[in-house]
């Protein structure tokens, strides 16, 4: 898995390409989450357009990364959900946990309202 950050608006969005499986993603998103709220960064947007799959222990490591910055006062967001994990997250009753958006523009609007 591979993760590009950028920040827009303010809000640090993530980049995931590849697969968030165990041990190949999953301590990866965790980690590099982990270091932006250390850093004070409070506004998480992670876009899954190039994330070709996700297993037990990648899901697993978004809901640890939800509950993780929330707990500190931020918020963690999904954009470009692919069909395969809208319906992961359908299936998993998640999609009721996380805020999901279509566009990044939608996305990063939402942060600063």
């Amino acid at each position: 898995m591979d993760i590009k950050e950028r920040v827009v608006d303010g809000v640090s969005v993530l980049d995931l390409s590849g697969k968030i499986v165990l041990g190949e993603g999953d301590g990866q998103v965790r980690e590099r989450i982990k270091d932006l709220l250390s850093d004070g960064q409070k506004k998480i947007l992670l876009n899954l357009g190039d994330v070709t799959y996700v297993d037990s222990a990648g899901l697993g490591a978004l809901i640890s990364s939800y509950t993780t910055t929330k707990r500190e006062g931020g918020q963690l967001k999904l954009v470009n959900l692919t069909k395969r994990i809208q319906d992961l997250l359908a299936i998993t009753k998640l999609i009721t946990v996380f805020e999901t958006y279509d566009t990044e523009q939608e996305a990063i609007e939402s942060y600063l309202s």
